[in-house]
């Protein structure tokens, strides 16, 4: 008999809890058997739709939620006890886990039956994604709290993921992938063990629930071994490290997202082929196939993708699942001298990563320290300096550019799905009729009751928690009340670590002399560049890469992070005395967010200084841009980095009346 297909899933939500419950409802019905739900960036961060950080930011990477009310419109009519339901979602996964049970207990459901994940891995939070809240201790905690709590109440439930997915993103290699998931799967056993709210004879069920979430990138036989070296060295931690004898409750389960980073905006038809030998990598070897999987759609690198672009990539699936015989033979792999060569170089490369993280202390202080960022931003800054030397080819960006008009893009402004500003308006309405309507004595006795226990450690703060899902507290009230205790965090940027490039080539070279030439010119000892990334979106791989390469071609860079309102993004451009403002908006946010600080330098009389966007930004949008007073544009189509600097540098000579040394365009 062929094996059950793995869950397929689509990673879906945006505009509003009904416009998603819709979606879900679509999804579920052409097929797919699990749901991963997206959530907006404030959702993620702990901020109310109304609060000055969520601006432009309402439901655009997600579906908001900002209490009870929006979580019971999310699943009405789906029947939580029968659903499998995986949220992305750490900073306030306790929130959201307790304000699904209470939905789930609202419908009838046994919550004891309820099945699904929670990510909850914040540690990766800090070195990638950026959507973190409070300290590493506290988070750490309060993961710990939620682990606790699923294991006695919500047995069925995978209270962890830990994501090594995002890492891949911000740089990681396979090894080092490898080596910072399985750091931060023990960093938390160990908080769990230690925490003392799990017996020791129990400690099985806690490695059985915890979960992985992994990359599958482009190169097949590289990520199939990853995969295998994975449930080999997890198999040995768990047993040695924890002592659990049971192999059952060894068994490295993950599920997978392939590869986003790798999807281009040049040729995006050529994302189909990757997205599915991506997909080949964790399914064809059985003894480590994924347990779920959700495919990209292939025009993320353009924008949010459309229902139709989603059911194309679960259409993927379902070819693959039941159409192939994928499923009818044991592990094709085992056996093969290549494979397993490769499976223990990559193994013992991530043990010896391992090790230097266990000298630093573990993960929790090699995050603090910076150490891990650090790394990260320089691994991903060789992988984008050997895609512009053409030593890593990708096809119609760097080789075999010469392409047919796309039918799928023949239309850019119908390619991608839109957001209708409307909605987040909508969402602010409906938070203030909820925070009239509710018990404000009962939100006042909740809070309190939160806050009382965020400063015991000893206290489990799930159930003061549920206390305040069900008293109708708002997201944003949830995540200041334990600000208050736990206070906030910055995480290190990596930047400042990252050797310069020793042997510049050319261009690098050429645009040094234009560097030092322009700031001659216009009498300045150095030019000064601010970066900036505008709301709550805190992918900050391509910034990072650009800081590297400015700070190298001669600039001196300001960049202080993520996560920054305009208002203090045009106070330090003022402050600094910087001739240029570079803005990075991944979240679709850019079309109210970059005017903004147009605004305020204008405001602050400081117009004059140029401002250049970059992020995932359609055409229209570009132009709209442009059209308000930004000087330049940069897309995914822009993978040069060092040609990028060089055309900063030509709109910092265009606004100081000067010729420029590059040819710009757009």
């Amino acid at each position: 008999m062929p094996d059950k297909p793995w869950l397929m899933r689509t990673y879906a939500g945006h505009s509003s809890a009904r416009e998603s419950n819709a979606l879900f409802r679509r999804n579920l019905a052409k097929g797919q058997t699990g749901l991963s739900v997206a959530f907006d960036l404030p959702t993620q961060t702990g901020y109310d739709a109304d609060h000055v950080l969520a601006r432009g930011e309402v439901g655009r990477v997600g579906v908001p939620v900002g209490h009870l009310g929006d979580m019971r419109a999310l699943f009405d009519g789906i029947p939580l006890e029968r659903s499998n339901t995986s949220m992305t979602i750490n900073a306030t996964a306790m929130w959201l886990l307790a304000l699904y049970q209470v939905v789930a207990e609202e419908q009838g459901a046994d919550i004891t039956g309820l099945t699904g994940t929670t990510q909850n891995d914040i540690i990766k939070e800090y070195l990638s994604r950026g959507t973190y809240v409070f300290p590493p201790g506290p988070s750490l905690r309060l993961t710990t709290d939620l682990i606790a709590y699923t294991v006695a109440r919500m047995p069925r439930w995978n209270p962890v993921n830990v994501c090594s997915y995002h890492l891949q993103e911000a740089g990681a290699t396979p090894v080092q992938e490898i080596a910072y998931a399985l750091c931060t799967a023990t960093a938390i056993l160990d908080a769990v063990r230690d925490s003392g709210q799990i017996p020791a004879e129990r400690m099985g069920e806690v490695v059985g629930r915890i979960s992985f979430f992994v990359n599958a990138g482009v190169r097949f036989v590289e990520e199939m071994c990853k995969m295998r070296a994975f449930a080999r060295l997890w198999d040995a931690i768990t047993r040695e490290r924890y002592g659990i004898t049971d192999p059952a409750w060894r068994r490295f389960r993950y599920g997978v997202q392939v590869n986003s980073l790798g999807l281009t905006e040049a040729q995006p038809e050529n994302n189909i082929q990757r997205i599915v030998l991506e997909m080949l990598a964790v399914t064809l070897s059985r003894q480590v196939r994924a347990r779920a999987i959700q495919l990209p759609a292939w025009n993320e690198a353009l924008g949010l993708p459309r229902p139709w672009d989603q059911q194309w990539s679960l259409r993927i699936q379902q070819v693959l699942a039941y159409e192939s015989d994928l499923l009818e033979y044991g592990d094709l792999f085992d056996g093969s001298p290549v494979v397993e060569a490769k499976t223990a170089e990559l193994a013992a490369g991530a043990e010896a990563e391992m090790a230097e993280v266990a000298e630093l202390g573990g993960m929790v202080p090699a995050v603090e320290s910076g150490y891990l960022k650090a790394r990260l931003v320089a691994s991903h800054a060789a992988r984008r300096a050997r895609i512009e030397s053409g030593e890593d080819k990708v096809v119609g960006v760097n080789c075999f550019q010469a392409t047919e008009p796309s039918p799928l893009t023949a239309d850019s402004g119908a390619s991608v799905h839109h957001v209708d500003p409307a909605y987040e308006a909508a969402v602010r309405a409906d938070l203030a009729r909820w925070r009239e309507q509710r018990d404000s004595e009962a939100v006042r006795a909740a809070l309190d009751r939160l806050r009382a226990g965020a400063a015991r450690p000893e206290v489990n703060l799930m159930e003061a928690t549920l206390a305040c899902a069900r008293a109708g507290v708002t997201t944003g009230e949830w995540s200041f009340a334990l600000r208050e205790v736990f206070g906030e965090y910055r995480a290190p940027t990596g930047v400042g670590a990252v050797a310069a490039v020793g042997s510049p080539g050319e261009e690098l070279a050429s645009v040094r002399l234009a560097v030092k030439a322009t700031a001659a010119e216009i009498g300045a000892g150095r030019l000064r560049l601010l970066l900036g990334k505008p709301g709550l979106d805190g992918h900050s791989n391509g910034v990072e890469q650009i800081a590297v390469r400015a700070r190298d071609a001669g600039f001196e860079v300001i960049y202080q992070g993520i996560r920054l309102t305009p208002a203090q993004i045009a106070a330090a451009a003022v402050a600094e005395d910087v001739h240029c403002v570079g803005l990075s908006v991944l979240s679709g946010g850019h079309a109210e967010l970059v005017p903004d600080v147009l605004r305020r330098l204008r405001k602050a009389g400081a117009g004059d200084i140029p401002v250049v966007a970059g992020g995932i930004i359609p055409p229209a949008d570009a132009e709209l841009l442009r059209a308000q007073g930004v000087a330049a544009v940069f897309t995914p189509a822009d993978f040069g980095i060092t040609a990028i600097v060089g055309r900063i540098v030509d709109v910092i000579r265009r606004a100081h009346g000067l010729e420029p040394v590059r040819t710009m365009e757009g």
